[in-house]
């Protein structure tokens, strides 16, 4: 069963990087890097400082952005060292079949800028869902992110899916251990 599970992972994959038109790589080139990301973290950063005065509460909110980051990047690379699934652009069997726009060398299950990205997206939707309604509208980030992973031929689907699934689940702990900490959120409405 898991290797008919991988074998339709595998065949997904080939189907969805087969899709990519060479006048749009260089958008997923640069949608893919973290780096091009920043303005979002620091609109989030500032999220924070808009909607709440009280630096206590402020404390408890910055450490849940940056707990919620790194509790998912230290456990997916824990998850990626253990499985070590080789990403589609070290597959030999692969490479005349795939368009490959990038080449990291580390494992590729779970998706690291999946589950990181859906990470501090739940978190601030858990934040501020109350507060504005567009906040949703964040959810664009993740799947932009982890479309782009396929796109330049570094993420199987199912590494995609886990990787969400791992970033959710620990915003979800990682919101009510904030909202429990936190003196002044716990009697607001959040």
């Amino acid at each position: 069963m898991l290797d008919q599970i991988k074998q339709w992972d595998r065949e997904l994959f080939i189907y969805l990087n087969s899709l990519g038109v060479e006048q749009y790589d260089q958008f997923w080139i640069l949608v893919t890097q973290e780096e091009f990301w920043i303005p979002l973290y620091l609109f989030l950063l500032g999220l924070i400082f808009y909607k709440f005065k009280d630096a206590a509460s402020r404390k408890y909110l910055l450490l849940g952005y940056l707990g919620s980051f790194a509790v998912t990047f230290g456990i997916t690379r824990l998850i990626k060292f253990s499985v070590q699934r080789l990403r589609p652009n070290q597959v030999d069997s692969l490479k005349e079949l795939i368009r490959v726009l990038q080449e990291p060398t580390y494992f590729s299950f779970v998706s690291g800028h999946t589950s990181t990205s859906m990470a501090i997206t739940t978190y601030f939707v858990l934040l501020f869902r109350e507060r504005f309604s567009w906040i949703y509208f964040l959810y664009l980030w993740p799947f932009l992110f982890a479309s782009s992973r396929i796109y330049v031929g570094v993420h199987y689907p199912l590494d995609l899916l886990a990787g969400a699934i791992l970033g959710v689940s620990i915003a979800l702990l990682i919101y009510a251990f904030v909202k429990k900490m936190s003196p002044n959120l716990a009697n607001e409405d959040l």
